[in-house]
């Protein structure tokens, strides 16, 4: 496995309840980092928190809907309440909504998923910004998907969502750069 150093560092991690976001969240404690998983189901965070702390390093569970802009904001003074800065996001927390295509996919499927996995991207990444603008470092990691680029049947939202996070991940890349922070998206 390659390592890399990322001791006195301090990442959040989105969607860190289960799934990538755990996989995303132990492998930066792994590396050193100071890591806040946040999460709807703060339980899960909890229990996943007992597991990254025996790396060595802190690990703060944040309940965190990544929807809401209050939540967001809430979740966000908590971490720099607790660790005094952030220097890395991973923009993770999605869900899908499977459908026949199209015509079978509903308003409210479309909501959910574009409100959790776009909206959400763009919220979070607009607030931990400003964190890391004061800073002039950081790194932001959008997770988008190859659907993102190379559509198919079924999910017509997921698809839709992750398409706009590439975009938008570009987007970031211009705004940001200035400030010393790095936008990327992994597909």
């Amino acid at each position: 496995m390659i390592t890399f150093d990322l001791t006195g560092k301090v990442a959040v991690v989105t969607g860190a309840s289960s799934g990538l976001g755990q996989q995303f969240a132990r492998a930066l404690s792994e590396q050193g980092c100071d890591v806040a998983i946040l999460a709807r189901r703060k339980e899960r965070l909890e229990e996943f928190s007992k597991e990254l702390k025996q790396n060595g390093h802190d690990c703060l569970p944040v309940s965190c809907d990544v929807t809401d802009e209050e939540s967001i904001k809430n979740a966000v003074n908590a971490v720099v309440n607790h660790f005094g800065k952030i220097d890395i996001l991973v923009n993770n927390a999605g869900v899908v909504e499977y459908s026949s295509g199209l015509h079978d996919h509903t308003t409210a499927q479309w909501d959910k998923v574009l409100d959790t996995d776009l909206k959400g991207v763009f919220l979070m990444a607009r607030e931990v910004s400003t964190i890391m603008m004061k800073q002039k470092y950081g790194r932001i990691i959008n997770i988008s998907s190859v659907g993102g680029i190379q559509a198919g049947p079924s999910q017509v939202s997921y698809f839709a969502a992750k398409g706009g996070v590439v975009n938008l991940t570009k987007a970031m890349a211009g705004d940001l750069a200035p400030y010393g922070i790095l936008v990327n998206a992994i597909a």
